[in-house]
């Protein structure tokens, strides 16, 4: 009975949005993403996308998203919400961070992103435009996968101070501010 009753809310969630859905006007910048994944889908392999692409994605992601808080904490306004305010930022502080930020990135999670394409193939994920799941389903998804990563980011940084292991993996992530 209650698997039932999830599935009436589910059903009444996906016909609530398909609804609004069609109220909405078309996005204008569908048919240029269009084109280019298509593009790129006909002039690259998938291995090439699912590492390189991925690689390419997560690394101009992740310093675009750092850039406003590395530049805030060079501004005299902003000290006042640092939370270790007995540790100044110098230059060579943030060079040593980002030399460990590039070997952390291109030695440790570039082989993890190479399985990304073994992934996609075991599970069969498709690569396709019109396979891709509508917008709604996108959101849900991220929002799905920003939960489990929190947690087990949360978790895991937990178990890292353990006072077995920390002064041998975690003390380096202490090091910086």
């Amino acid at each position: 009975m209650a698997t039932n009753d999830s599935i009436n809310i589910l059903n009444s969630a996906y016909l609530a949005v398909e609804y609004i859905d069609s109220f909405l006007p078309d996005n204008p910048l569908q048919q240029p993403f269009k084109n280019a994944w298509n593009y790129m889908l006909d002039n690259y392999t998938k291995f090439q996308i699912a590492t390189w692409g991925s690689l390419i994605v997560h690394e101009v992601s992740y310093f675009l998203l750092c850039v406003p808080g590395f530049v805030f904490q060079f501004i005299p306004y902003m000290q006042k919400y640092k939370i270790q305010q007995d540790k100044p930022e110098t230059w060579e502080k943030q060079w040593k961070c980002f030399k460990t930020l590039l070997f952390n990135h291109f030695f440790i999670q570039l082989p993890l992103i190479c399985g990304t394409y073994y992934f996609t193939e075991y599970f069969n994920i498709p690569y396709e435009w019109d396979e891709m799941p509508r917008w709604y389903i996108l959101v849900a998804q991220c929002f799905g996968c920003a939960v489990i990563e929190d947690a087990w980011h949360y978790f895991l940084h937990r178990l890292l101070h353990h006072k077995r292991i920390y002064k041998y993996i975690h003390k380096v992530h202490h090091e910086f501010v």
